[in-house]
Protein backbone atom coordinates (compact mmCIF):
# COMPACT_ATOMS: atom_id res chain seq x y z
CA UNK A 1 0.00 0.00 0.00
CA UNK A 2 3.02 2.27 -0.36
CA UNK A 3 4.89 3.55 -3.38
CA UNK A 4 7.09 1.00 -5.13
CA UNK A 5 10.38 2.76 -4.40
CA UNK A 6 9.74 2.65 -0.64
CA UNK A 7 7.82 -0.62 -0.40
CA UNK A 8 10.79 -2.97 -0.01
CA UNK A 9 12.27 -0.87 2.79
CA UNK A 10 8.95 -1.00 4.64
CA UNK A 11 8.61 -4.75 4.15
CA UNK A 12 12.15 -5.31 5.45
CA UNK A 13 11.50 -3.09 8.48
CA UNK A 14 8.25 -4.89 9.29
CA UNK A 15 9.94 -8.28 9.08
CA UNK A 16 12.77 -7.14 11.35
CA UNK A 17 10.36 -5.57 13.85
CA UNK A 18 8.25 -8.74 13.96
CA UNK A 19 11.35 -10.78 14.77
CA UNK A 20 12.48 -8.37 17.48
CA UNK A 21 8.99 -8.32 19.01
CA UNK A 22 9.09 -12.12 19.23
CA UNK A 23 12.75 -12.19 20.22
CA UNK A 24 12.33 -14.17 23.43
CA UNK A 25 9.98 -16.66 21.83
CA UNK A 26 12.47 -17.19 19.00
CA UNK A 27 15.26 -17.86 21.50
CA UNK A 28 13.10 -20.37 23.36
CA UNK A 29 12.01 -21.97 20.07
CA UNK A 30 15.63 -22.40 19.02
CA UNK A 31 16.69 -23.96 22.33
CA UNK A 32 13.72 -26.33 22.55
CA UNK A 33 14.41 -27.64 19.06
CA UNK A 34 18.19 -27.77 19.52
CA UNK A 35 18.28 -31.53 20.03
CA UNK A 36 15.38 -32.52 17.81
CA UNK A 37 15.21 -33.60 14.20
CA UNK A 38 15.77 -31.45 11.12
CA UNK A 39 12.05 -31.10 10.46
CA UNK A 40 11.44 -29.13 13.65
CA UNK A 41 14.52 -26.99 13.02
CA UNK A 42 13.51 -25.98 9.50
CA UNK A 43 12.65 -22.33 8.95
CA UNK A 44 9.28 -23.36 7.55
CA UNK A 45 8.35 -24.78 10.96
CA UNK A 46 8.89 -21.41 12.65
CA UNK A 47 5.36 -20.06 13.32
CA UNK A 48 6.55 -16.46 13.70
CA UNK A 49 8.29 -16.48 10.32
CA UNK A 50 5.26 -18.14 8.74
CA UNK A 51 2.93 -15.46 10.12
CA UNK A 52 5.29 -12.71 8.95
CA UNK A 53 5.29 -14.16 5.44
CA UNK A 54 1.51 -14.49 5.54
CA UNK A 55 1.15 -10.85 6.62
CA UNK A 56 3.31 -9.65 3.73
CA UNK A 57 1.62 -11.85 1.12
CA UNK A 58 -2.01 -11.42 2.19
CA UNK A 59 -2.08 -7.77 3.32
CA UNK A 60 0.87 -5.85 1.89
CA UNK A 61 0.96 -7.27 -1.63
CA UNK A 62 -2.76 -7.04 -2.55
CA UNK A 63 -3.18 -3.51 -1.20
CA UNK A 64 -0.07 -2.37 -3.02
CA UNK A 65 -1.20 -3.91 -6.29
CA UNK A 66 -4.61 -2.28 -5.92
CA UNK A 67 -3.04 1.16 -5.60
CA UNK A 68 -0.69 0.42 -8.49
CA UNK A 69 -3.71 -0.36 -10.66
CA UNK A 70 -5.87 2.47 -9.33
CA UNK A 71 -3.22 5.18 -9.57
CA UNK A 72 -0.02 4.04 -11.33
CA UNK A 73 1.42 7.56 -11.36
CA UNK A 74 1.32 7.89 -7.57
CA UNK A 75 2.33 4.27 -6.93
CA UNK A 76 5.49 4.70 -9.03
CA UNK A 77 6.29 8.13 -7.53
CA UNK A 78 5.36 9.61 -10.91
CA UNK A 79 7.98 7.71 -12.84
CA UNK A 80 5.05 6.47 -14.94
CA UNK A 81 2.17 8.72 -15.99
CA UNK A 82 -0.35 5.92 -16.46
CA UNK A 83 -0.87 2.23 -17.05
CA UNK A 84 0.96 2.37 -20.37
CA UNK A 85 4.09 3.57 -18.61
CA UNK A 86 4.17 0.75 -16.07
CA UNK A 87 6.56 -1.99 -17.09
CA UNK A 88 5.25 -5.47 -16.29
CA UNK A 89 8.43 -6.11 -14.34
CA UNK A 90 7.34 -3.49 -11.79
CA UNK A 91 4.31 -5.61 -10.95
CA UNK A 92 6.39 -8.76 -10.66
CA UNK A 93 9.04 -6.94 -8.63
CA UNK A 94 6.43 -5.59 -6.23
CA UNK A 95 4.42 -8.79 -5.79
CA UNK A 96 7.48 -11.00 -5.31
CA UNK A 97 9.76 -8.52 -3.61
CA UNK A 98 7.50 -7.63 -0.67
CA UNK A 99 7.37 -11.12 0.92
CA UNK A 100 11.06 -11.71 0.17
CA UNK A 101 12.07 -8.41 1.81
CA UNK A 102 9.92 -9.19 4.87
CA UNK A 103 11.49 -12.64 5.18
CA UNK A 104 15.02 -11.22 4.85
CA UNK A 105 14.30 -8.60 7.51
CA UNK A 106 12.90 -11.25 9.83
CA UNK A 107 15.84 -13.64 9.34
CA UNK A 108 18.45 -10.90 9.83
CA UNK A 109 16.86 -9.69 13.07
CA UNK A 110 16.28 -13.26 14.25
CA UNK A 111 19.94 -14.17 13.65
CA UNK A 112 21.05 -11.15 15.67
CA UNK A 113 18.65 -11.95 18.50
CA UNK A 114 19.80 -15.58 18.65
CA UNK A 115 23.46 -14.60 19.04
CA UNK A 116 22.66 -12.14 21.81
CA UNK A 117 22.82 -8.95 19.72
CA UNK A 118 19.28 -7.77 20.33
CA UNK A 119 20.21 -4.09 20.16
CA UNK A 120 21.67 -4.61 16.69
CA UNK A 121 18.43 -6.31 15.68
CA UNK A 122 16.68 -3.15 16.82
CA UNK A 123 19.07 -1.06 14.71
CA UNK A 124 18.14 -3.15 11.67
CA UNK A 125 14.51 -2.11 12.26
CA UNK A 126 15.59 1.52 12.58
CA UNK A 127 17.60 1.26 9.37
CA UNK A 128 14.64 -0.10 7.41
CA UNK A 129 12.26 2.58 8.62
CA UNK A 130 14.88 5.29 8.09
CA UNK A 131 15.19 4.28 4.42
CA UNK A 132 11.39 4.19 4.13
CA UNK A 133 10.89 7.68 5.54
CA UNK A 134 13.96 8.99 3.72
CA UNK A 135 12.49 7.84 0.41
CA UNK A 136 9.15 9.48 1.16
CA UNK A 137 10.67 12.72 2.49
CA UNK A 138 13.61 13.25 0.16
CA UNK A 139 13.59 10.60 -2.55
CA UNK A 140 16.38 10.42 -5.09
CA UNK A 141 16.03 14.04 -6.23
CA UNK A 142 14.89 15.94 -3.14
CA UNK A 143 11.25 15.85 -4.23
CA UNK A 144 10.09 12.80 -2.30
CA UNK A 145 7.37 14.55 -0.32
CA UNK A 146 6.16 16.29 -3.50
CA UNK A 147 5.77 12.92 -5.20
CA UNK A 148 3.96 11.47 -2.19
CA UNK A 149 1.53 14.38 -1.81
CA UNK A 150 0.68 14.59 -5.54
CA UNK A 151 -2.20 12.20 -6.23
CA UNK A 152 -1.91 12.61 -10.01
CA UNK A 153 0.74 13.26 -12.63
CA UNK A 154 -0.76 16.67 -13.37
CA UNK A 155 -0.56 17.62 -9.69
CA UNK A 156 3.10 16.70 -9.56
CA UNK A 157 3.91 18.56 -12.78
CA UNK A 158 2.28 21.72 -11.43
CA UNK A 159 3.60 21.46 -7.88
CA UNK A 160 5.61 24.70 -8.00
CA UNK A 161 2.63 26.66 -9.31
CA UNK A 162 0.57 26.34 -6.12
CA UNK A 163 1.11 26.43 -2.36
CA UNK A 164 2.05 23.40 -0.30
CA UNK A 165 -1.12 23.82 1.79
CA UNK A 166 -3.33 23.54 -1.28
CA UNK A 167 -1.44 20.46 -2.46
CA UNK A 168 -1.88 18.84 0.95
CA UNK A 169 -5.61 19.63 0.95
CA UNK A 170 -5.97 18.21 -2.57
CA UNK A 171 -4.19 15.04 -1.48
CA UNK A 172 -6.33 14.65 1.65
CA UNK A 173 -9.49 14.86 -0.44
CA UNK A 174 -8.31 12.48 -3.17
CA UNK A 175 -9.35 8.89 -3.79
CA UNK A 176 -5.74 7.81 -3.28
CA UNK A 177 -5.75 9.12 0.28
CA UNK A 178 -9.09 7.43 0.97
CA UNK A 179 -7.65 4.12 -0.25
CA UNK A 180 -4.55 4.66 1.91
CA UNK A 181 -6.77 5.38 4.90
CA UNK A 182 -8.83 2.22 4.47
CA UNK A 183 -5.90 -0.06 3.67
CA UNK A 184 -3.76 1.55 6.36
CA UNK A 185 -6.36 0.72 9.00
CA UNK A 186 -6.12 -2.94 8.00
CA UNK A 187 -2.38 -3.23 7.32
CA UNK A 188 -0.97 -0.96 10.03
CA UNK A 189 -3.62 -2.02 12.54
CA UNK A 190 -2.76 -5.69 12.05
CA UNK A 191 0.96 -4.89 12.15
CA UNK A 192 0.70 -3.05 15.48
CA UNK A 193 -1.63 -5.66 16.97
CA UNK A 194 0.86 -8.40 16.06
CA UNK A 195 3.91 -6.58 17.38
CA UNK A 196 2.25 -5.65 20.68
CA UNK A 197 0.83 -9.14 21.08
CA UNK A 198 4.21 -10.77 20.54
CA UNK A 199 5.87 -8.35 22.94
CA UNK A 200 3.35 -9.19 25.66
CA UNK A 201 3.67 -12.88 24.91
CA UNK A 202 7.42 -12.59 25.41
CA UNK A 203 6.97 -10.78 28.72
CA UNK A 204 4.77 -13.64 29.93
CA UNK A 205 7.59 -16.20 29.62
CA UNK A 206 9.06 -17.35 32.96
CA UNK A 207 11.59 -14.82 34.19
CA UNK A 208 11.33 -12.60 31.10
CA UNK A 209 9.20 -9.88 32.66
CA UNK A 210 11.98 -9.09 35.13
CA UNK A 211 13.92 -7.33 32.36
CA UNK A 212 11.09 -4.88 31.79
CA UNK A 213 11.79 -1.79 33.90
CA UNK A 214 8.58 0.19 33.28
CA UNK A 215 4.85 -0.43 33.07
CA UNK A 216 3.68 -2.36 30.02
CA UNK A 217 1.87 0.59 28.45
CA UNK A 218 4.91 2.81 28.85
CA UNK A 219 7.15 0.06 27.50
CA UNK A 220 4.96 -0.21 24.39
CA UNK A 221 5.04 3.58 23.95
CA UNK A 222 8.85 3.62 24.26
CA UNK A 223 9.14 0.76 21.78
CA UNK A 224 6.90 2.56 19.27
CA UNK A 225 8.87 5.80 19.64
CA UNK A 226 12.14 3.95 19.15
CA UNK A 227 11.06 1.92 16.12
CA UNK A 228 8.93 4.51 14.31
CA UNK A 229 9.55 7.93 15.84
CA UNK A 230 13.34 7.88 15.86
CA UNK A 231 13.73 6.91 12.16
CA UNK A 232 11.07 9.47 11.23
CA UNK A 233 12.96 12.27 12.96
CA UNK A 234 16.27 10.97 11.61
CA UNK A 235 15.05 10.90 8.00
CA UNK A 236 13.66 14.41 8.36
CA UNK A 237 16.94 15.66 9.85
CA UNK A 238 18.98 13.98 7.11
CA UNK A 239 16.81 15.57 4.43
CA UNK A 240 17.20 19.01 6.00
CA UNK A 241 20.99 18.64 6.26
CA UNK A 242 21.24 17.55 2.63
CA UNK A 243 19.14 20.50 1.50
CA UNK A 244 21.17 22.99 3.54
CA UNK A 245 24.69 21.61 3.11
CA UNK A 246 24.47 19.35 0.07
CA UNK A 247 24.81 15.60 -0.09
CA UNK A 248 28.62 15.46 0.21
CA UNK A 249 28.58 17.32 3.53
CA UNK A 250 25.08 16.71 4.88
CA UNK A 251 25.07 12.91 4.70
CA UNK A 252 28.51 12.38 6.36
CA UNK A 253 27.56 14.85 9.07
CA UNK A 254 24.29 13.03 9.67
CA UNK A 255 26.11 9.68 9.76
CA UNK A 256 28.43 10.98 12.49
CA UNK A 257 25.54 12.34 14.55
CA UNK A 258 23.56 9.12 14.11
CA UNK A 259 26.56 7.03 15.14
CA UNK A 260 27.06 9.05 18.31
CA UNK A 261 23.35 8.82 19.12
CA UNK A 262 22.90 5.11 18.49
CA UNK A 263 26.26 3.43 19.06
CA UNK A 264 27.64 5.17 22.14
CA UNK A 265 27.70 3.04 25.28
CA UNK A 266 25.93 5.86 27.15
CA UNK A 267 23.45 6.48 24.37
CA UNK A 268 19.97 7.43 25.61
CA UNK A 269 18.59 5.13 22.92
CA UNK A 270 20.43 2.17 24.46
CA UNK A 271 19.09 3.13 27.86
CA UNK A 272 15.52 3.32 26.60
CA UNK A 273 15.95 0.00 24.80
CA UNK A 274 16.91 -1.58 28.12
CA UNK A 275 13.65 -0.41 29.71
CA UNK A 276 11.36 -2.23 27.30
CA UNK A 277 12.29 -5.79 28.21
CA UNK A 278 13.20 -7.16 24.78
CA UNK A 279 16.35 -9.30 24.52
CA UNK A 280 19.57 -7.34 24.93
CA UNK A 281 21.76 -10.35 25.58
CA UNK A 282 21.68 -14.08 24.91
CA UNK A 283 18.71 -15.27 26.95
CA UNK A 284 20.28 -18.66 26.78
CA UNK A 285 19.11 -22.11 27.75
CA UNK A 286 21.33 -24.78 29.20
CA UNK A 287 21.96 -27.31 26.44
CA UNK A 288 23.17 -29.95 28.91
CA UNK A 289 20.33 -30.44 31.44
CA UNK A 290 20.58 -33.14 34.03
CA UNK A 291 18.75 -36.43 33.66
CA UNK A 292 15.87 -35.43 35.91
CA UNK A 293 15.29 -32.27 33.92
CA UNK A 294 15.03 -34.28 30.70
CA UNK A 295 12.32 -36.46 32.19
CA UNK A 296 10.08 -33.82 33.71
CA UNK A 297 8.20 -30.94 32.11
CA UNK A 298 9.06 -28.73 35.07
CA UNK A 299 12.72 -29.51 34.58
CA UNK A 300 12.39 -28.70 30.90
CA UNK A 301 10.91 -25.31 31.73
CA UNK A 302 13.90 -24.58 33.95
CA UNK A 303 16.18 -25.74 31.15
CA UNK A 304 14.61 -23.38 28.64
CA UNK A 305 14.62 -20.29 30.82
CA UNK A 306 18.13 -20.35 32.23
CA UNK A 307 19.52 -16.82 31.77
CA UNK A 308 23.16 -16.20 30.96
CA UNK A 309 24.83 -13.00 29.92
CA UNK A 310 26.47 -12.96 26.51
Amino acid sequence: MIQIQAALFWAYAIGATFALSAGRQLQVWERINAGEGPRTRSRAANPYLALTTLFAAVLMVPTGLFLLWQNPAWATMHVADGHDGVWAGFVLFYAGGIPVAAIIGFLVAQALVLVGAGYWAYLSCVGGYFLLFGTLFHGWDGRGYERFLSPGARDFAGWRQDSVVNHVLDFLTSGTFLALLLFGAAVIGTMLFTEIGWLMEGWSLPGADEDRKVHRFLAIAIAAAGVYGLPFVGALAASVLVRLLGGWVGLPLFAVLAGLTLLSRRSPVRWLYGLVGVPHRHWRADLAPDRDAREGSAGREAWVTTDRSA
